[in-house]
């Protein structure tokens, strides 16, 4: 008897590698997908702007990066003692205008570098809702804990998304002719929209990302969201909010990525990365025996192995505790 219902997951052709650059943008599950490809050591900057959830928002930032634009102080705002600003998270704010400032250009001018360069743009979309001023009727991609009342609310139409989204990737395919993009949608429920309300939500930007990959040979899509709502399907598998899928359910994930999207070299590469990380985990009950050191030594090795064969691997910090130095 079948307790649950699973699916086969197409391979991604073509598959990404190790020596592939790769941008991730969008909600907080990007956060966990990308915190898992740097761990495993790929080439990987990650969220640029901060956390964003809708994709217009993306759309705009990637906009920016092709742009080359630089913030300036005119475009923060101070709230309660700290600096923001309006197209970034808050991990950017802070009491130091300057140094708001300077973090936001930084990170925006290693983004314009490696949309340019990269080989795969990772997007993952979170919501359909959007957040404008009334005051002016400026898009915000983050409110910043600004009363509520300083907003309206509004619902994208999947022809608002696919038209933000297809006017960025013509310009971006124009600049990088080798960039491959891959679209997932959250499976995060924003349930402080409504129940109802964030169902209709996924469904439009599941409509959105579907016309998109069917439009263009370049962009593909990864079934994150189907994975854990048709797949997992238990409460089981949530943190204790109920809304944000918990390491579980994220590992489940992660395997159906590694298994569908990286190239089979790249698969028994990360299997071999994967298991220095976890010696590296290791902590003995006394440093000081020699088994302790045969270990030691014996993954030293592997470390200097691994990255004379595979030099565009950094495992600095791996080879220091190892004592490989």
């Amino acid at each position: 008897m079948n307790f649950r219902l699973t699916f086969p997951v197409q391979p991604l052709e073509p598959s990404v590698q190790y020596t592939d650059k790769i941008l991730l943008a969008g909600s907080c599950f990007a956060e966990e997908i990308g915190q898992r490809l740097q761990q495993h050591k790929f080439n990987v900057q990650l969220n640029p702007n901060g956390i964003l959830f809708n994709p217009l928002s993306i759309a705009q930032s990637m906009q920016g990066y092709l742009d080359g634009k630089q913030y300036t102080a005119d475009d923060l705002l101070m709230h309660e003692d700290l600096w923001h600003s309006w197209d970034h998270h808050s991990r950017f704010s802070g009491p130091d205008r300057e140094t708001v400032l300077a973090d936001i250009n930084a990170s925006a001018a290693a983004a314009t570098k490696r949309l340019r360069e990269a080989d795969w743009l990772i997007i993952t979309l979170g919501s359909a809702h959007v957040h404008m001023l009334k005051e002016n009727g400026r898009m915000v991609a983050n409110c910043h804990k600004v009363p509520d009342a300083a907003f309206y609310k509004k619902l994208l139409t999947a022809d608002e998304i696919i038209a933000a989204l297809d006017n960025m990737m013509h310009r971006l395919f124009f600049e990088n002719r080798k960039v491959n993009i891959l679209f997932t949608v959250s499976p995060v429920r924003y349930v402080r929209d409504g129940v109802v309300e964030n169902n209709l939500s996924k469904a439009i930007l599941l409509q959105a990302v579907h016309h998109l990959v069917n439009k263009f040979n370049r962009l593909f899509y990864f079934p994150a969201y189907e994975l854990v709502m048709d797949d997992l399907r238990d409460y089981r598998f949530y943190k204790e909010d109920l809304v944000h899928p918990n390491d579980l359910a994220i590992q489940y994930v992660w395997d159906h990525f590694t298994a569908a999207c990286l190239h089979p070299d790249a698969q028994q590469l990360e299997k071999q990365v994967t298991d220095i990380l976890r010696a590296r985990q290791h902590r003995p009950f006394n440093p000081q025996t020699p088994q302790h050191r045969q270990f030691l030594a014996a993954y030293a090795k592997k470390v200097k192995a691994l990255t004379e064969a595979h030099p565009y691997i950094e495992m600095d910090e791996e080879r220091r505790y190892f004592g490989g130095e």
